[in-house]
């Protein structure tokens, strides 16, 4: 091979080792400025996705919209809204010959004393209102409260949705303090509910007028109305409790049935424990005591005495049982 050959030989293999090794540089450089370009966008795309107010009431607005398209909870809010609807047929065809129903205006406060709203139905159909609140509030509207408070942590636990929930920047805290102003939201719609069936049912069935209160003095039906509102977001001021030991009990289990049998159990035992005449030293301190301190409403002038310790002991029910949720839920393993 002549020298001509060999430089030739020589220079294309230069030529060749060159032109590879900057095909390797160039492709090292595009594999690593697409791998930082990638980064750089998944970064900027956590970075969109941090909380902010808009995002949380977003997220509320995911959760109310969740809730309330459940077959579940428009069951239980149908039958709240004909508890009303029984109570003001059974009233008419009662006193449908122009006897009048038993009771007079008094009635209780706390204690575990209802009120005797059922004897003015048929002179005020406002008084409906009145009783039918009375006639939920023991047992129908905290089971419903119950059953959507045990399965707000449970129920997407055992529909393994509750994983893929924290995986959004929602934060713990930020999710389970959602799941609680839901349940509250529903508390005030089932109380409304009711209220909202028991006043049209009242002012088909009876008249309507002026208002009688408790101490015996007439109020106009207009400030009977105003009246009728405050007791019904009296009655959902209630709920706090309930709904805070209800969560409270959704975040010990990944089952929504459990958490859902366990509140309800709960509030039948408080009820029964609280009608025991020997654990009377123990009855002001349960949180169904002071449910029915809403007839105070209808006293003129209203007493604020017992209202007040319904609201102060409800507070000290959402404080415990929404810091213990907080405690447990922040610090178990989330698997489903």
């Amino acid at each position: 091979m002549s020298r001509v050959e060999q430089g030739g030989t020589t220079a294309g293999g230069a030529t060749a080792s060159d032109a590879a090794t900057t095909s390797d540089a160039v492709t090292t450089t595009d594999t690593v400025t697409t791998t930082d370009t990638v980064t750089a966008a998944h970064a900027g795309a956590v970075a969109g996705r941090a909380p902010s107010l808009l995002w949380t009431f977003g997220l509320f607005r995911s959760e109310l919209v969740t809730t309330f398209r459940r077959w579940r909870t428009l069951a239980l809010l149908a039958v709240l809204a004909a508890v009303p609807v029984l109570v003001g047929i059974a009233v008419k065809i009662e006193t449908g010959d122009g006897s009048s129903m038993g009771g007079g205006p008094g009635g209780g406060g706390g204690g575990g004393e209802g009120p005797a709203f059922i004897a003015q139905i048929t002179n005020n159909g406002l008084f409906l209102v009145f009783t039918a609140l009375a006639a939920t509030l023991p047992f129908f509207l905290p089971m419903a409260v119950g059953v959507v408070a045990g399965d707000a942590i449970a129920g997407e636990a055992n529909g393994g949705t509750l994983r893929y929930l924290l995986v959004a920047p929602a934060g713990r805290t930020r999710l389970l303090l959602t799941k609680y102003a839901t349940v509250m939201t529903f508390c005030l719609v089932a109380t409304l509910v009711v209220a909202a069936s028991a006043l049209a049912v009242g002012a088909l069935l009876f008249p309507l007028g002026e208002v009688t209160t408790i101490s015996g003095t007439r109020i106009g039906f207009g400030e009977g109305l105003f009246r009728a509102l405050l007791i019904a977001l009296a009655v959902a001021a209630s709920l706090i409790g309930i709904a805070a030991l209800g969560l409270f009990v959704s975040t010990l289990t990944n089952s929504g049935i459990a958490a859902m049998a366990t509140t309800v159990g709960l509030l039948i035992t408080v009820q029964i424990l609280d009608q025991i005449p020997q654990l009377d030293a123990l009855h002001p301190y349960f949180f169904s005591h002071y449910w029915l301190s809403f007839a105070d409403l209808m006293r003129e002038p209203v007493y604020w005495d017992e209202l007040q310790r319904n609201l102060g002991l409800q507070a000290l029910y959402a404080a415990v049982f929404g810091s213990a949720a907080w405690a447990r839920f922040t610090s178990r393993d989330i698997t489903t």
